[in-house]
């Protein structure tokens, strides 16, 4: 996932899979195309065919976690 569709975020309050999960779900409830990929141990979060920057952070925020840019 590398090209100008893709949005990344570091999220350094991710931990865990369950945060995995939750990340993942809430992006693709909110955009069903959407492609999600998550490396934990960096605590990125890649996300391909979504909204604009803005929006699928406030996605992140709303489940709890704290996004900035990658």
């Amino acid at each position: 996932m590398t090209d100008q569709n893709t949005l990344a975020f570091t999220v350094a309050d991710m931990s865990c899979g369950h945060c995995v999960k939750a990340i993942t779900g809430a992006v693709l409830a909110a955009y069903p195309a959407a492609r999600v990929e998550i490396d934990l141990p960096a605590k990125r979060v890649r996300v391909e065919n979504a909204g604009d920057r803005a929006a699928v952070a406030a996605v992140i925020e709303a489940e709890g976690y704290s996004p900035t840019d990658a």
